[in-house]
């Protein structure tokens, strides 16, 4: 069966992509600014108007995390999530060390920290994709009968 390799390719843009999904989500479940999904779920149940809007945004959001999050957990493992942190963790070091970041208040560390967490579910939801890259090995799910 022929069918349409292009879509079957993996890019450089197939991870911008992740990664921007993965920056949208965790963005709009929370950030600083004061603008989220928390911050206007948290309003509406302290003024009384929590309503099925309020609890389809808070399913739709469990969805995506959940996506991203099993995704990102199946692929690189409590290892790997380790040793992603450390890179990720490490390199903000040195950025803040040279002055590119300016960590100095919390809203600043936050903002790090959730861009942090968005790069390493990124990178998750890629590294089946990645791996098979570097390795040539195909990651497959087992499922037992």
């Amino acid at each position: 069966m022929a069918g349409n390799t292009r879509s079957r390719e993996f890019t450089a843009g197939s991870v911008l992509w992740r990664l921007l999904a993965s920056l949208f989500l965790v963005l709009v479940t929370f950030n600083p600014s004061g603008v989220s999904a928390y911050h206007w779920i948290s309003d509406a149940v302290q003024a009384g108007n929590f309503g099925p809007l309020h609890l389809l945004t808070i399913g739709l959001l469990l969805i995506g995390w959940t996506i991203l999050g099993y995704a990102t957990i199946r692929a690189l493992n409590l290892l790997g999530l380790v040793l992603a942190s450390i890179v990720i963790g490490s390199l903000v070091w040195l950025l803040v060390d040279y002055g590119v970041l300016d960590a100095d208040s919390t809203s600043a560390k936050a903002w790090i920290g959730l861009v942090s967490l968005a790069i390493v579910l990124g990178i998750g939801t890629s590294w089946a994709h990645i791996w098979r890259r570097i390795t040539g090995q195909v990651s497959v799910d087992h499922v037992e009968d």
